[in-house]
């Protein structure tokens, strides 16, 4: 009996741990300028990506945290701070998406740096909960007064609000099977080429999509967020044809299911 009690836990535990959350609309976010004209600025965070971002031979971005000197750190620190002062319900929808995704990113970065040497972000288990793993639940950042984590910037703002499928390609989770963390920050006036750009590279490779035989596996952000891809295994499809290349959108439209998922949590971290 205990050991069923036993295996039950573990197996709720294991689903709750890589279950996505769902969205969460968080109504105070939705306010905005249409007529605005203001500019936040990323340029602190733009100059720090292209300083410790590496591209590599394997597509895969790494990030150099290692190397990351005291004064960088503490760049990085004013930038979120600087984030943190923003009046950000009094600009524009793209400023707003800019904003968000760079806070995400530059904050899960800042989490890493702070637990570093860690293996995985997993690793950093600063989420309130039992049953809760990582560092997205914590609530480390303070916006308009408003105490948020990465989860409510993911799943009650970016996910409901813009309800677009490409951010996932632009949240970068600081793990290997996670979409590339771009080497500029994103920017109102590019962002649609920047999510086009993430939604192309990673659906091209092999961390996103490939077959293993007939098999169709995919990453398993499809699985996890399948109601945002189109809410089907067709749905999921559809969408990874939209930005395939065309050898690999001739084989994904002969196939009508999934046949299975991967994912790597380790750190993505760049070693001379």
């Amino acid at each position: 009996m205990k050991k069923t009690i036993i295996v039950l836990i573990i197996l709720f535990f294991s689903a709750t741990l890589y279950a996505a959350p769902k969205k969460d609309l968080w109504p105070y976010w939705q306010q905005h300028n249409a007529q605005s004209k203001s500019t936040i600025k990323h340029r602190v965070w733009t100059q720090l990506l292209k300083k410790y971002d590496h591209a590599t031979t394997s597509g895969i971005n790494l990030f150099a945290y290692a190397a990351v000197t005291n004064a960088d750190k503490a760049k990085l620190k004013e930038y979120l701070n600087y984030l943190q002062t923003i009046k950000v319900t009094q600009y524009s929808r793209g400023q707003q998406e800019a904003y968000w995704i760079n806070l995400y990113n530059s904050e899960t970065v800042e989490t890493i740096l702070q637990h570093y040497p860690v293996s995985s972000i997993l690793k950093i288990d600063t989420s309130p909960g039992w049953f809760s793993s990582g560092p997205w639940g914590d609530k480390t950042l303070v916006v308009m007064n408003k105490k948020i984590s990465l989860n409510d910037i993911e799943h009650r703002i970016l996910r409901p609000i813009w309800h677009d499928p490409r951010l996932h390609y632009a949240l970068n989770c600081a793990s290997i099977s996670c979409p590339n963390l771009q080497r500029v920050a994103y920017s109102a006036n590019k962002l649609n080429a920047m999510l086009n750009k993430g939604a192309k590279a990673y659906v091209n490779s092999h961390r996103g999509v490939y077959f293993k035989g007939d098999e169709l596996v995919v990453s398993k952000i499809y699985v996890w967020y399948q109601a945002d891809f189109g809410g089907t295994e067709q749905g999921v499809i559809n969408h990874l044809i939209k930005y395939a290349k065309p050898k690999l959108a001739k084989k994904l439209a002969l196939t009508h299911s999934i046949g299975d998922s991967d994912y790597d949590w380790a750190l993505n971290i760049y070693k001379k």
